[in-house]
């Protein structure tokens, strides 16, 4: 299956659930604070420089993306949270329409769920995380950034979510250290989203 993430393109985006698209595949969401490099990441895992666009300013994503992989697989990238510098009234319609989005889409297999590795488990991640609990969502955990620290600082952090999770009886959810500049963890991220995809 590895190959077919290097398959992905741009299907279509969407800023409101009517626009969604309509088919019986499986999807994964990718989702995560504004400054987690989240793009960064979907770019290294699909081995691709520009799939997903990469900005300086944090919270240019405003809209739910598709990316299709082949005819019955695609991955989505959902609108950065809690960082953007946009005002509160869009900030409140990206947060009804991701919610609608999560909690009703069938198609959806699983949450990627990306972490600055200096700073994880945010506000933020833990209510995503709380969603991931409640409505019984499998999640993967990305510490992304890991070449910003060292190797040992990493661990550290990794097994700090790890124990995290186990506190919180999340069950559903993995974690691991991810570098989309070195490259390191793309085989583990691939080996997940196979599972979910297949």
């Amino acid at each position: 299956m590895k190959s077919i993430y290097r398959q992905a393109s741009y299907l279509l985006s969407a800023d409101k659930m009517a626009q969604l698209p309509d088919y019986d595949g499986f999807e994964v969401a990718f989702a995560g604070r504004s400054n987690a490099g989240k793009s960064s990441a979907i770019n290294a895992i699909t081995d691709q420089k520009s799939l997903a666009r990469t900005s300086k300013t944090p919270g240019r994503t405003q809209h739910i993306i598709f990316f299709q992989l082949n005819e019955n697989r695609y991955l989505v990238d959902l609108p950065g949270y809690g960082f953007a510098k946009v005002p509160k009234s869009v900030k409140d319609k990206w947060q009804k329409f991701l919610s609608n989005y999560l909690q009703t889409r069938n198609n959806l297999n699983g949450l990627v769920l990306m972490m600055d590795v200096r700073q994880p488990l945010t506000e933020f991640d833990q209510q995503m995380l709380e969603w991931c609990h409640a409505f019984n969502m499998p999640g993967h955990i990305l510490l992304t950034k890991s070449d910003k620290i060292s190797r040992s600082k990493g661990n550290v952090t990794l097994q700090q979510v790890t124990k995290y999770l186990s506190d919180s009886s999340a069950v559903n959810i993995s974690v691991q250290l991810f570098s989309a500049l070195k490259k390191t963890g793309i085989e583990e991220v691939h080996n997940k989203l196979n599972t979910w995809l297949d």
